[in-house]
């Protein structure tokens, strides 16, 4: 009998102007799960009045950026114009193909009153067919993404495809983000229909195949093989993962792409000033 669990990938910390969080992928010698190439978990963080996070205006190329809070809000901002505040069970999918520019920052009614943060930040690699589209940005209400109920768990599907359900998040490649959160000693079999799969336990007792899932890791698992999720306690993780990208990515500072000559082009773009504004926002972080 195989083992459920082939790898853990284990996080770095990293200090993201004044926010500890934990980053998952990239990572050695896995690059990425499915599609997925950059994942971060921070919080929870609890800001006093005053203070928040303020991510200031940068760019990205060749991927989608997926927004999920567990506690807290923030705001987006894009130079296609879009202004959106997410809240907990929300996800904000902004594709940035050729090229846009954004800012994450709290709101101004939670920098007033001082408040608790806490979620993940991904990247999506899209596929070469699309690595150069024109950008775009949805917003995924709570109560508009699939629901799947399961005895002892409360599943919301993200983004991809699971259990026959599919969500409406703007995917370009097979894959599957799912947020599970499980009662104490619930148990439930995950099917092996997506070719690459990561469980991240946010928190909690989880047990794959039998064998412990450790809180802040990655475990990846076997693949075709079915395996049995089980919590010793009240516990919350997410599934990741889906098909192999086409091929390797470069990643080198907030851009994703197939060749060295994309990321070239990328740069001197930002240099040169060559990318739209965030309407509202003068700020310019320079290349590192």
């Amino acid at each position: 009998m195989p083992t459920a669990i082939t790898t853990l990938v284990k996080p770095n910390t990293r200090d993201i102007g004044g926010l500890l969080v934990q980053r998952l992928l990239p990572s050695h010698p896995i690059q990425m799960v499915g599609p997925f190439i950059f994942f971060d978990h921070f919080g929870p963080v609890q800001f006093p009045p005053g203070r928040g996070i303020d991510v200031r205006p940068h760019p990205h190329i060749g991927l989608a950026t997926v927004t999920y809070l567990f506690e807290g809000g923030q705001v987006h901002r894009d130079s296609l114009g879009n202004v959106q505040a997410i809240v907990p069970g929300d996800v904000n999918w902004m594709t940035a193909g050729r090229g846009i520019v954004h800012s994450e920052r709290s709101g101004p009614e939670d920098r007033a009153a001082g408040h608790l943060l806490h979620g993940l930040q991904t990247w999506v690699a899209l596929p070469k067919s699309h690595e150069d589209i024109e950008p775009s940005f949805s917003h995924h209400p709570k109560a508009l993404l699939p629901t799947i109920a399961h005895p002892g768990a409360t599943m919301r599907l993200l983004a991809g495809t699971a259990f026959g359900r599919r969500a409406p998040t703007p995917t370009f490649s097979p894959m599957i983000y799912l947020a599970i959160d499980l009662q104490p000693g619930a148990a439930l079999d995950l099917p092996p229909e997506h070719e690459e799969r990561g469980i991240y336990v946010v928190e909690g007792d989880v047990q794959a195949g039998g064998e412990p899932a450790p809180v802040g890791h990655i475990a990846m698992l076997t693949p075709s093989l079915t395996v049995r999720i089980e919590a010793g306690s009240a516990a919350r993780l997410v599934v990741l993962g889906g098909a192999k990208m086409d091929g390797a990515r470069l990643i080198w500072w907030n851009f994703v792409a197939s060749s060295k000559e994309l990321i070239d082009r990328a740069s001197a773009r930002w240099r040169d000033r060559g990318y739209p504004p965030v309407p509202g926002e003068t700020e310019f972080i320079p290349l590192p």
